[in-house]
C-alpha cells in the first residue's frame, strides 16, 4: 500500500466536515447507528466498520469478506445561557458530519480503512446577546462570542483472527483537530487572572500583559483608568476546518473472546493522541479602554481620558490540546434466535488532557501594533475535569428477516467542574435515550439509522452564568456487502 503523507493526509482531513458538539464530554455517545440504536455499545459485537473507532477486533467478526458503509449524521444542540435575570440561546444547533469506511478479509486477517468525526463542542452566541457587551461600555462593540472545536481521524485498521474463539485489533490514526475561537473577557476576568494574587479563573502572563500593566491604573500604571473588554478573535467560515489547526496520530487497540455462541466478551484501548500545537498566524485581540488623551497619543498624562480601542493582529497558538485515553470493556449475549443484548463500561481520562486550555499570542512586530509590536502573553483558563464513567446499555430484535429494531441508554456525569464552567464549552450533557432501526433490501445492501436525545441539564458556574443543554442527534448509514 503506497504511504500517504501527512500533508496528503491534512488536506484529505480537511474536505470533510466534522462535529462540534458535547456528548459524552466532547467524545460522541455512540460511532456509527448500529452502536448509537444501542446506546452506544460496540465492544462485543459486529457493528460494522464504524469499529475503528470503537473496538477495531470487531471487525473480525463481520460475516462478509468486504463491507463498505457511507453515513452522514446530524448533531442538534440546544444551549442557552443565562445570568442576571437575561438569558442568551446558542444559534449553533446543527453540525452534520459524513463519515465512510470499508474492510476486507484476507484469510485470518481484516484491513480497511475509516474516516469518523471524533467529537468536540461548541457555542455561537450573537453580538446582540447580554454576552456581546461585557462591561455595558460606552463603546457599544456588539461582540459575537464563538466556539467551535472539532477533531476528526482517518483510521487504519488491522485484525487477526487468531482462533480458539480470539480476535484481535489495532489501528493506526491519523487526527486533526481545528478550533475557532471569538470570546469577549471583562474586566473582572482579566483583573483575575493578571493579579497573581487571585486568579480563581485563570492566569495570564508574558511581555504583552506587563506593558499593559504598566499603563492599568488599578494596578498601579499611569494612562489607562480602565478595560473594558479584551476580545480575543481567531474564527472562519468553514464548515470544514477551524481557524487554528493542528494534527498528529493516535491508536488503539482491543479484542474480542467468543465464550460461546451468541456470548461475546470485548475490551478496547484507545490511546491519548499525540497532536501537535494548533496555530494560527491571522488572529486578532482588541481591548477596550478608558486611556489618557495624553497617553494615548503617545505623550505625557493630560489627566482627561476617552474611550479608545486597541486592536492588535498576530498569531495564535494553542498549547497541547490532546485527545484523552479510553478504556473500555463490554459484553453482547444473543438470548434467542432474534433477541441481542449488550452492555459496555468505558472511563474517558479527561483529568489527564483538560487540566488547563492555554493560548499564547504573539502580536505581530508591525508599526499598527503600537507599544504591543513583538509582545507576548500567555492566557490560561483552568479547565479540571474529572474522569467520566459511562454506562452503555442496548438491545436489538429482529422483527422480521429484512427488519432489526434498536433500542439503548447511554449514562454519564457531568466531567465539568461548577467552578470552571464556560458559556462557550459547555459541554454538560449526561444521559441518552436512543433508538434505531436496520432494514435489509437484499443481502448485500442495507440501511442502518439511529436517533439519540439528551435530556436537559443545567449547570451554574461559579461567575454565577448558568449553562443548560440538551440534544437531539442522529445518524444514518448505507452498507454494502459483498
Amino acid at each position: 500500500m503506497p504511504v500517504l503523507s501527512r500533508q496528503l493526509l491534512f488536506s484529505i482531513a480537511i474536505s470533510f466536515p466534522v462535529i462540534a458538539s458535547a456528548t459524552n464530554g466532547m467524545n460522541m455517545e455512540g460511532y456509527g447507528p448500529i452502536s448509537l440504536g444501542m446506546g452506544g455499545t460496540s465492544m462485543a459485537f459486529d457493528n460494522g466498520v464504524a469499529a475503528v473507532m470503537n473496538n477495531p477486533a470487531t471487525l473480525s467478526l463481520m460475516p462478509e469478506k468486504k463491507r463498505l458503509d457511507v453515513a452522514l449524521g446530524m448533531l442538534g444542540p440546544d444551549v442557552e445561557s443565562s445570568a442576571g435575570g437575561v438569558s442568551a440561546g446558542s444559534d449553533g444547533d446543527a453540525y452534520y458530519m459524513p463519515a465512510v469506511g470499508w474492510a476486507k478479509h484476507y484469510g485470518e486477517w481484516t484491513v480497511g480503512m475509516g474516516m469518523f468525526a471524533q467529537g468536540g463542542m461548541g457555542t455561537d452566541f450573537s453580538g446582540n446577546s447580554f454576552m456581546g457587551n461585557p462591561a455595558q461600555s460606552a463603546i457599544s462593540p456588539v461582540l459575537e462570542n464563538r466556539s467551535e472545536l472539532s477533531v476528526g481521524r482517518i483510521v487504519l485498521p488491522l485484525t487477526y483472527n487468531a482462533g480458539n474463539n480470539w480476535h484481535f485489533g489495532a489501528t493506526i490514526d491519523f487526527v486533526w483537530a481545528g478550533l475557532d475561537l471569538k470570546m469577549a473577557m471583562s474586566e473582572n476576568q482579566f483583573a483575575d487572572m493578571a493579579n497573581p494574587a487571585s486568579q480563581q479563573a485563570g492566569r495570564t502572563s508574558g511581555s504583552l500583559v506587563d506593558s499593559f500593566g504598566a499603563m492599568y491604573e488599578p494596578f498601579g500604571g499611569t494612562g489607562v483608568r480602565s478595560l473594558d473588554y479584551a476580545y480575543f478573535d481567531y474564527s472562519n467560515s468553514s464548515d470544514y476546518s477551524g481557524k487554528a489547526r493542528g494534527n498528529g496520530f493516535g491508536g488503539k487497540l482491543g479484542f474480542v473472546y467468543e465464550v460461546e455462541k451468541g456470548f461475546n466478551i470485548g475490551a478496547s484501548y484507545h490511546a491519548k493522541t499525540w497532536l501537535n500545537d494548533l496555530e494560527t498566524d491571522d488572529a486578532n485581540m482588541q481591548m477596550a479602554v478608558n486611556i489618557d488623551t495624553g497617553v494615548a497619543g503617545g505623550g505625557a498624562p493630560s489627566g482627561s481620558y476617552v474611550d479608545s480601542l486597541i486592536p492588535l493582529s498576530g498569531k495564535m497558538t494553542v498549547k497541547d490540546f490532546q485527545w484523552p485515553a479510553v478504556l473500555a470493556l463490554g459484553v453482547s449475549k444473543q438470548v434467542s434466535e432474534r433477541w441481542q443484548v449488550a452492555a459496555d463500561i468505558k472511563r474517558i481520562q479527561w483529568a489527564d488532557v483538560m487540566k488547563n486550555f492555554t493560548m499564547v499570542f504573539n502580536a505581530d512586530n508591525v508599526a499598527s501594533n503600537g507599544g504591543f509590536a513583538g509582545k507576548e502573553m500567555t492566557a490560561t483558563l483552568f479547565q479540571n475535569w474529572e474522569d467520566q464513567d459511562v454506562i452503555a446499555l442496548g438491545t436489538a430484535y429482529q422483527v422480521t428477516d429484512e427488519l432489526v429494531l434498536r433500542f439503548g441508554a447511554n449514562l454519564s456525569d457531568n466531567p465539568v467542574p461548577d467552578q470552571y464552567l464556560s458559556a462557550l464549552f459547555p459541554a454538560v450533557t449526561e444521559d441518552h435515550y436512543t433508538a434505531g432501526f436496520g432494514y435489509d433490501f437484499s443481502q448485500s445492501d442495507m440501511v442502518n439509522f439511529a436517533i439519540s436525545r439528551a435530556p436537559e441539564v443545567s449547570f451554574t458556574s461559579a461567575s454565577g452564568i448558568t449553562s443548560t443543554h440538551s440534544q437531539t442527534s442522529w445518524q444514518l448509514m448505507f452498507s454494502r456487502l459483498w
